[in-house]
C-alpha cells in the first residue's frame, strides 16, 4: 500500500538503514519529501531520500539540520536508537549515558526543534520507535528498556501537550524484528524470541514501516498518545 503523503515534509532519524530505511522509502513512496538524519550514510541510498549527518543527542546538530531543511516538518519519525547490553551490576556509566542521551534525549531534542513548525503549519504526525522492552523490561537491557520506558511517557506528554495544535504523537513497540543486524545474530537469539511469540513468525522491517506509515497517515487522524505493538505477540 502506497499512502499519500504528496506535500509532506518527512524526517526520519536512523534513516539510512533497517526500520528507519524502510519507513524512509515508504514515506517517498507515497510522495513525501523524505530527510533520514543518521550518523552515517550509506552507498545504496535511494536518490528521492536526503542524507543529513546528524547526532541527534546534540541539540546544537539537530537545531542546524532544521535549518538546512528550510520549510516546516510535518512528519517525524523518531527510530534512532543504541544498544549497550550489559546487566545493572556490570554496566559502567558510559554504557549507561549514552543509551540514554540517544534514545530518549535524541528523541526530545527532535519533538522540540519539530513542533513549533508543526504548530505553524496547523498540524503534524510524530511516531516514536520504541520497544516492547519498555513495556516489560529486559535482563541485560536496563539502559535501553529504561530509555524506551521513558520515550513511551514522553509520547503521552507530548501527545497532550500538542494535540491542541493538531499535532498526533504515538509510538510503534516491536519485539525482535528480523532486521540485516538480528539476521547476523546466532539462531538461538531468534529462536527464543520465536517460542515467546503467539504467532509463528517474527515481523520484518515491513510490518514495523507499515503502522508507522498508518499513524502518519490521515487515516490515522484521531490516534494519539497511543502504543502499538508489532511484535507478533511477544509481550503476551
Amino acid at each position: 500500500m502506497h499512502w499519500d503523503f504528496r506535500g509532506r515534509v518527512a524526517v526520519v532519524t536512523g534513516g539510512v538503514r533497517g526500520i528507519g530505511r524502510a519507513i524512509a522509502v515508504g514515506l517517498a513512496a507515497g510522495g513525501a519529501e523524505v530527510h533520514a538524519f543518521d550518523r552515517d550514510t550509506a552507498d545504496d541510498l535511494p536518490a528521492e531520500i536526503r542524507f543529513h549527518a546528524v547526532d541527534v543527542a546534540d541539540s546544537a546538530s539537530v537545531a542546524a539540520a532544521f535549518t538546512t531543511i528550510g520549510k516546516p516538518v510535518t512528519l517525524l519519525v523518531n527510530n534512532a536508537g543504541i544498544t549497550r547490553d550489559r546487566t545493572l551490576m556490570k554496566m559502567s556509566d558510559d554504557e549507561w549515558r549514552s543509551v540514554i542521551d540517544v534514545n530518549l534525549t535524541g528523541s526530545f531534542n527532535m519533538v522540540r526543534a519539530a513542533a513549533s513548525g508543526m504548530a505553524e503549519a496547523g498540524g503534524g504526525r510524530i511516531v516514536n520507535v520504541v520497544s516492547i522492552n519498555g513495556l516489560r523490561g529486559k535482563v541485560g537491557q536496563g539502559n535501553y528498556a529504561a530509555s524506551k520506558a521513558g520515550l513511551i511517557a514522553l509520547t503521552k506528554t507530548a501527545a497532550k501537550e500538542l494535540g491542541k495544535k493538531g499535532v498526533t504523537v504515538n509510538a510503534v513497540a516491536p519485539g525482535m524484528v528480523l532486521t540485516e543486524m538480528t539476521l547476523k545474530l546466532d539462531q538461538q537469539y531468534r529462536d527464543k524470541a520465536l517460542a515467546e511469540a503467539a504467532l509463528t513468525i517474527l515481523p520484518d522491517t515491513s510490518d514495523i514501516s507499515n503502522a508507522v506509515l498508518f499513524l502518519l497517515s490521515d487515516l490515522a487522524r484521531c490516534i494519539t498518545g497511543e502504543v502499538i505493538k508489532v511484535d507478533c505477540g511477544q509481550y503476551i
